[in-house]
């Protein structure tokens, strides 16, 4: 009957203003702060501050907002409060005087479904696992990387590969972007699996095709939502689903490369990462330390993935920023050319002797921000930060970009200039707001790596070619912002000098 149905129509539409009245009141119940905690832009109900984060330079967004709100404020991703540290000293604050204390990650749903409930490789795991994985992982950089002393030819052999297909596209314009990615990933690809790769191997161009939309899609706001909404996110289509299927497909073929070293393992002679943890894996079965295979192939992804996007992306900038500054490309070329010469392969023993050249560097480093934010981290006791109150528990995110455009640290923050890293005499100078591999205990573990090959590669370049880009055409320096900073597409010439 009519009124049956009226009836039926009403009581449900009583039921929804309840349930939606019992939320709004809990939220505004659960919202509450306690004193001194800090302040932050007005939230939406139950979602936060999600949609007002610009989704293209969320940093630069995040940035702005300590001028609003000071160098501590807090903004609300769904229920989650999220607290946000800009500014190199109070960064510094965090990451360094009060390392102990946001030492460690928060709990993420994306990370969870990704990692699938094993240890969670080394830059999502915490605790004894964390610092265990982590000693080992800087041993084995050290033994196949740094001290081991056919590395930097191995580097230097690779910047041959790389300028070899390079001379081949001489006279036309060309994408360096592959080019730069295989060779990094070569270096990192050595010292974990224990040999390159031809730059036409399908796998590998499979593998690295994976980890460039992984590293996007991680820092993207397709994220920031998952996290937020795990229960939603996880039945919609979109973006976000591309994390998992390309986490996957990495795993895949990272296990293969596994597979291949267990078939001919010599205990004697461990060839790279892969052998010795296999080998330790062994020595320490009943161990709560984190080896074991599955936590063995997110620790291979996370340092290919570390190892390989951050320098890729930083040589990016550099081809960039000299062709936009053609007198300070000129300057570059001139001092090695004074030092080395043109034909003599570049060593590190040269860096001291190259003080333009490594100020040319580290300015790129600064201005390419290659990781605009930083790792999300936990408070794990009762702080206080700025004059804030933070609670235990609270997550604390350190805005990387906020310290490397600092206006009180450095004297023309949002202009290309060498001369931050050089005193009067043209000597090179550290900064110590020059914090692109972050600082403390999660600084970046490869930090001593990267900035041999950063070297060795640059230099190798400018050594051999001169950059320049198409008529007219004016490189943009915004960038694409995910977990990375990557460069917009651009094309260049390379012509040999």
């Amino acid at each position: 009957m009519w009124w049956w149905e009226l009836f039926l129509w009403l009581d449900m539409r009583n039921m929804l203003l309840f349930i939606f009245a019992f939320l709004f009141v809990v939220y505004f119940l659960t919202k509450k702060d306690p004193p001194h905690f800090p302040p932050g832009p007005s939230a939406l109900p139950l979602l936060g501050n999600v949609f007002s984060i610009e989704s293209k330079q969320p940093h630069i967004y995040l940035t702005k907002l300590a001028d609003v709100y000071g160098n501590v404020f807090c903004i609300r991703l769904g229920r989650h409060k999220t607290v946000f540290v800009s500014g190199w000293k109070m960064v510094k604050e965090a990451l360094v005087t009060q390392a102990n204390n946001f030492v460690d990650r928060p709990y993420s749903p994306m990370v969870t479904r990704i990692y699938s409930g094993n240890s969670a490789g080394l830059f999502f795991s915490n605790g004894k696992v964390w610092r265990r994985q982590r000693q080992f992982a800087m041993a084995m950089l050290r033994t196949f990387g740094l001290t081991k002393g056919s590395m930097e030819q191995s580097i230097c052999d690779e910047s041959r590969h790389l300028q070899e297909a390079m001379e081949k596209e001489e006279g036309e314009p060309f994408d360096p972007v592959p080019l730069l990615n295989n060779a990094v990933a070569n270096i990192i690809c050595q010292i974990v699996f224990g040999r390159r790769f031809d730059y036409g191997d399908h796998n590998f161009q499979s593998m690295l095709k994976n980890l460039t939309e992984l590293a996007y899609l991680e820092g993207s706001i397709w994220a920031l939502l998952y996290d937020a909404f795990p229960a939603l996110m996880k039945r919609l289509p979109g973006p976000h689903n591309r994390i998992f299927s390309s986490s996957k497909s990495l795993e895949a073929s990272i296990r293969g490369e596994i597979e291949r070293h267990k078939l001919d393992l010599d205990p004697s002679n461990p060839r790279d990462y892969i052998d010795n943890f296999l080998l330790e894996e062994k020595h320490n079965r009943n161990s709560e330390v984190g080896f074991e295979e599955g936590n063995l192939v997110l620790c291979c992804l996370d340092l290919f993935l570390a190892g390989s996007e951050t320098t890729s992306k930083t040589l990016q900038w550099g081809l960039i920023y000299l062709i936009k500054n053609p007198h300070i490309q000129e300057k570059v070329q001139a001092e090695i050319d004074r030092v080395i010469g043109q034909t003599r392969q570049p060593t590190m023993a040269d860096k001291l002797n190259l003080p333009y050249t490594d100020a040319v560097i580290h300015e790129i480093q600064r201005m390419g921000n290659i990781v605009p934010l930083n790792g999300l981290r936990v408070a794990a006791r009762d702080t206080v930060l700025g004059r804030h109150f933070i609670p235990k528990g609270t997550s604390v995110m350190p805005n990387l970009t906020s310290v490397l455009f600092d206006k009180t640290e450095w004297e023309t923050p949002d202009t290309f200039n060498p001369s931050h890293f050089l005193d009067a005499e043209g000597r090179f100078v550290r900064r110590d707001a020059f914090l692109p591999f972050s600082a403390g205990k999660r600084a970046c573990l490869g930090e001593g790596l990267a900035r041999v090959e950063l070297f060795l590669f640059f230099v190798g370049l400018f050594q051999k070619f001169r950059f320049s880009t198409l008529d007219g055409v004016e490189l943009s320096t915004e960038g694409i912002t995910g977990a990375t900073r990557t460069p917009y597409p651009f094309q260049i010439y390379a012509s040999s000098r």
